[in-house]
């Protein structure tokens, strides 16, 4: 669900982020902008191997693999010759009843099938989700920061965003007094996700039930984004807003990219938690059909695999990449500590990223986020995703996924990056005298 920003740069001296940058919301894409930090990278010139910590597509990493359920629930789909045709357009009905079991074990009431629609990944659930949404002067509660697919989404739809922020001091929690000033009678939903990307939260069920009861009272609708769903390794449990269900309508977007490792295989959900029934009025349901009729799902093999994959799917499996992204986690948080101008005040608790703060006090010539990320792809060949892509400036966010050596020397050379850029006591008494 990682997707890019429109971003134009042009490059200001020292290959840094000096030039022109469109930070829009309505046009950043996180895809765009880790592709000009791509174009900056010189492997030649700097003889340094990239590490790119931009982005949250784990399979980059050796470390990091599906398991073999998956693989051979695909083969087997293939091999079987009876998925080379279309599906129906919402998914096949054995790709639907499988996820709405899977995700039915975590919940106080059970899913049917025709809770459940099929999508190309979690990205095109959430088109579909703000699509269904988008009425003449409608407006939609976003979290900042936040995802910024959400915003480019939410401009085609010409649906006005308004942003509440997520509070860094709080565990990044939901400024729920700033969702109740947002909202008016045009507001159709708000969106929270959990766990948290960019931040790597993890809402406690006291906090759900908080936002469940604010979205009730407001009369809006909650959208759950959980793409990283059960990828929680701190002290809090993966809660699924749909426990909340019967409070307030939910909507829940999610995919197998994740747990799973799975990006690239396109398969994703958008699911009506609702058991009060508010989606399953016939127009309701007739125009969510009708809108997917327009749509390309995921390939059908694909979606044939997806009943054994979630059926038989070993705990082990899911333990081990539960482990590997603690341990990354923890080897992030501590190298972190040994940069002075990076500061990151939440350890990561679940998903496979964390924000971390930039000073910009410590550090000479760099301008901003942007420009610290594009020098330092230039001069180290690290690639780090600017805050101001995900709303939150001069700060960056640093995906964790990868394997304890490209973490290391990552880290590594960020430290020695500081070293040269960094304020000395001669730059400092010229910056007085001047």
């Amino acid at each position: 669900m990682e997707n890019g920003t429109h971003v134009n740069h042009q490059g200001g001296g020292g290959g840094g982020g000096g030039g022109l940058v469109d930070t829009t919301a309505a046009t950043i894409t996180i895809k765009g902008i880790l592709s000009l930090l791509l174009q900056n990278v010189d492997e030649a010139e700097s003889k340094k191997r990239l590490i790119s910590l931009g982005m949250g597509d784990p399979t980059a990493f050796s470390c990091f693999h599906t398991t073999h359920i998956a693989q051979e629930a695909v083969v087997d789909a293939i091999q079987s010759d009876k998925f080379n045709g279309y599906s129906p357009t919402v998914g096949l009905p054995q790709t639907r009843r499988a996820i709405a079991e899977y995700l039915s074990r975590d919940l106080p009431y059970n899913l049917t099938t025709d809770d459940v629609f099929v999508t190309s990944g979690c990205t095109q659930a959430i088109d579909v989700t703000l699509a269904m949404l988008a009425r003449p002067g409608a407006n939609i509660l976003l979290p900042r920061p936040g995802f910024p697919i959400y915003e480019l989404c939410s401009a085609f739809r010409n649906l006005e965003v308004r942003h509440f922020d997520l509070l860094q001091e709080s565990g990044w929690e939901v400024n729920l007094d700033a969702v109740e000033a947002l909202a008016d009678q045009n507001t159709v939903a708000m969106v929270i996700v959990n766990p948290g990307n960019p931040c790597g939260n993890v809402y406690s069920y006291q906090h759900l039930e908080k936002i469940a009861e604010t979205a009730k009272k407001l009369r809006i609708l909650v959208i759950a984004d959980e793409v990283y769903g059960h990828l929680a390794f701190g002290d809090k449990p993966f809660v699924p807003m749909g426990v909340f269900g019967s409070t307030v309508p939910v909507l829940t977007l999610g995919s197998l990219s994740k747990r799973w490792i799975v990006p690239g295989w396109r398969l994703g959900w958008f699911v009506t938690t609702d058991p009060c029934g508010t989606f399953r009025k016939p127009k309701v349901i007739e125009r969510i059909k009708k809108y997917f009729d327009i749509l390309g799902g995921p390939a059908t093999f694909i979606q044939a695999a997806v009943p054994s994959i979630l059926e038989k799917t070993e705990e082990v499996f899911f333990k081990k990449t539960i482990y590997l992204l603690k341990q990354s986690s923890d080897i992030c948080s501590d190298r972190i500590k040994d940069i002075p101008c990076l500061t990151c005040p939440n350890k990561p608790e679940g998903s496979m990223a964390v924000m971390v703060k930039l000073d910009l006090s410590l550090l000479e010539d760099i301008s901003d986020d942007i420009d610290f990320c594009f020098k330092l792809a230039k001069e180290e060949s690290v690639i780090f995703l600017p805050g101001t892509a995900v709303g939150l400036k001069n700060w960056i966010r640093v995906t964790f996924a990868a394997d304890p050596p490209s973490l290391e020397e990552a880290f590594r050379r960020t430290k020695s990056f500081y070293q040269r850029v960094k304020v000395t006591t001669d730059s400092t008494v010229h910056s007085t005298q001047n």
